[in-house]
C-alpha cells in the first residue's frame, strides 16, 4: 500500500499555483453547508486542489433519487449519512485532512462553531433551503468570511460572492422579506439568474413544482458549478487579485455557449428586478 505524499499528491497543482501558494492553500479550512447535489462535489474539488482543513454540514442520508447528480450517491451509500460518506471521500483523497462533520446540519445553536477560524464558507445548500441558507451568509458576513456559491440550473452554473464590506446576502435578495416558500423561491431564483435563460430549453416544464420544493437537476451543472466555485475560492484564498460580488452575478451556460453577467444595483430593490420577480411570480408553468 502506498504512503501518502501530500507534496507528490497535488504537484499536478503547481504551475498553475506556485509551491509557496499550494502551502496557503494547505493551511486554509473551508467550511462547505450541504453535501448533496453541488456541495459535495464542492468539497471533492477543493480537497483535490489541496486544502486539508474543512468544516462540513448536512442532515440528509442518500438516496436513490440522489444518483444524477450527488458525489457520494452510490449503491454503497443508500440510507448513509452524507457529511460521513463525504467526509470519507475527502480522507480517501488525502489521508491527513482534519474535517469537523456537523451531522445535524448548520443551526443557531450551532453556526458560531461552524464558522470558527474559518477563512471562506462554500454555499452547497439544496436550493429551498432557504433559513439555513439566510442564516450562514448572514454570519458569515458578521465574521468578515468571504462567501462563494454557485447554483445549477439547467446546464448552467450561477456565480455570486458576497464579501466583507460590500452588499450582503440580505440586501440583495430579500429572503428575510418573507417566510412564504414560492415567493422566496422567485427572489432567489431570480437574484441568482436574471434572465432566466435556461428555462427556455427545458424539455418538460411539469417537472418544475416550487411548491412542493421539486425541479429537475442535471450532474454537468453541479460539476461545472464545484469548477466555478473552486476557482473562486483559489483566488479569494490566494488573493489572485479581484472576484465578482453582489451586487454583481454571472452564469455560464454551456448548453447555449452563452455567458451573461449582470450589474443590479439595489439588489431585489431594483425596480426592473422587482418587475421581473412579479413576472416570475404570476407565471405559471405549463
Amino acid at each position: 500500500m502506498s504512503v501518502f505524499d501530500y507534496d507528490k499528491a497535488f504537484s499536478r497543482n503547481i504551475g498553475w499555483v506556485t509551491k509557496d501558494e499550494q502551502k496557503v492553500l494547505k493551511s486554509k479550512k473551508v467550511a462547505i453547508a450541504g453535501l448533496g447535489g453541488v456541495g459535495g462535489i464542492h468539497a471533492i474539488t477543493l480537497a483535490r486542489l489541496g486544502i486539508e482543513n474543512f468544516h462540513i454540514a448536512d442532515m440528509d442520508a442518500f438516496g436513490i433519487e440522489n444518483f444524477n447528480r450527488q458525489a457520494g450517491a452510490m449503491m454503497s451509500s443508500i440510507g448513509k449519512e452524507k457529511a460521513l460518506v463525504v467526509k470519507n471521500m475527502i480522507l480517501d483523497i488525502n489521508p491527513n485532512a482534519n474535517i469537523q462533520v456537523f451531522d445535524g446540519g448548520i443551526n443557531q445553536h450551532n453556526i458560531d462553531d461552524f464558522l470558527k477560524d474559518v477563512d471562506i464558507y462554500v454555499d452547497g445548500l439544496d436550493f429551498f433551503v432557504f433559513d439555513a441558507r439566510i442564516l450562514a451568509f448572514q454570519k458569515s458576513y458578521e465574521y468578515n468570511i468571504p462567501a462563494v456559491s454557485a447554483g445549477p440550473l439547467g446546464f448552467s452554473a450561477a456565480m455570486f460572492n458576497v464579501l466583507p464590506g460590500k452588499m450582503t446576502f440580505n440586501d440583495y435578495f430579500g429572503l428575510h422579506t418573507t417566510t412564504d416558500l414560492v415567493k422566496r423561491s422567485n427572489l432567489f431564483l431570480v437574484g441568482m439568474i436574471p434572465r432566466l435563460a435556461p428555462l427556455k430549453y427545458i424539455a418538460d416544464k411539469s417537472a418544475i413544482k416550487l411548491e412542493d420544493k421539486a425541479g429537475p437537476s442535471t450532474a454537468m451543472a453541479c460539476q461545472l458549478c464545484a469548477g466555478v466555485v473552486g476557482t473562486q475560492v483559489l483566488k479569494l484564498l490566494l488573493g489572485r487579485g479581484k472576484v465578482r460580488c453582489l451586487p454583481r452575478v454571472s452564469t455560464f451556460d454551456p448548453y447555449t455557449c452563452e455567458v451573461y453577467h449582470h450589474w443590479i444595483p439595489f439588489g431585489y430593490k431594483n425596480p426592473i428586478q422587482q418587475l421581473k420577480i412579479l413576472i416570475a411570480g404570476n407565471k405559471k408553468v405549463k
